[in-house]
């Protein structure tokens, strides 16, 4: 069963995030302040964070970036400081999401979801397929024993492809699990690294191509 943390010092607020996420069917353990957090984060398998800022013992700030140091877990802040300098300072510290309370549950249950579905594709670890070779933690890729480098996101987005060989993702889809949900650029990016990635893939092998879904969006397949 996935495990989530909720660290916030309103107890409303953390009753109101557990009883929609065990609704979903998550595990919810509570922390009242940052040094709590970190305590259960040290006794339990924890698969997501999520945070206040304002905090007695230990803040949101210097618990975000401990987490980052210590786990590879995902970290939604969900405070009530919503300037843009607090986001910014949130995403430098290492959250991998922001949402400004008063919020919509379901737009939390929405975010928590994605978090989870990013991180479960990148920690899969390795990936074969075809001659390709994919490794989650290194982020290398070699193609009949050949390297390849890739800039991050080709790679998050050729990981996505591989790990679902056949199943076409539409540029939503991608973008939400690529760049996140609060991606503000134009949806062609996705256009841009696939003709990347097609570019790189065919100097080494003919096997995998990743294919335009006409009117849907695109798949990578083995062509045998």
């Amino acid at each position: 069963m996935v495990k989530v943390l909720v660290a916030d010092d309103d107890e409303s607020i953390r009753h109101l995030i557990s009883l929609y996420l065990s609704n979903e069917g998550y595990m919810i353990l509570e922390a009242s302040d940052g040094r709590e957090a970190l305590n259960i984060l040290g006794k339990e398998k924890i698969n997501l964070a999520i945070i206040d800022i304002m905090m007695p013992h230990i803040n949101g700030w210097v618990l975000c970036k401990e987490i980052r140091e210590l786990y590879e877990i995902p970290v939604l802040m969900v405070t009530a400081k919503g300037t843009t300098e607090d986001k910014v300072k949130g995403f430098e510290l290492g959250t991998d999401d922001y949402l400004v309370k008063p919020f919509d549950p379901m737009e939390l249950i929405v975010r928590v979801k994605a978090l989870l579905r990013r991180y479960k594709v990148m920690h899969s670890q390795i990936i074969k397929i075809g001659d390709i070779e994919m490794d989650a933690k290194t982020k290398k890729v070699s193609i009949n024993g050949d390297g390849l480098t890739l800039p991050l996101k080709e790679f998050e987005v050729l990981f996505q492809l591989a790990n679902y060989p056949n199943q076409i993702f539409t540029r939503d889809q991608l973008i939400e699990q690529i760049w996140g949900l609060d991606y503000e650029g134009d949806d062609r990016t996705v256009d841009v690294h696939i003709k990347r990635l097609r570019q790189r893939i065919k100097e080494k092998t003919d096997m995998i191509q990743i294919s335009t879904i006409r009117g849907l969006g695109y798949r990578l397949e083995v062509i045998s």
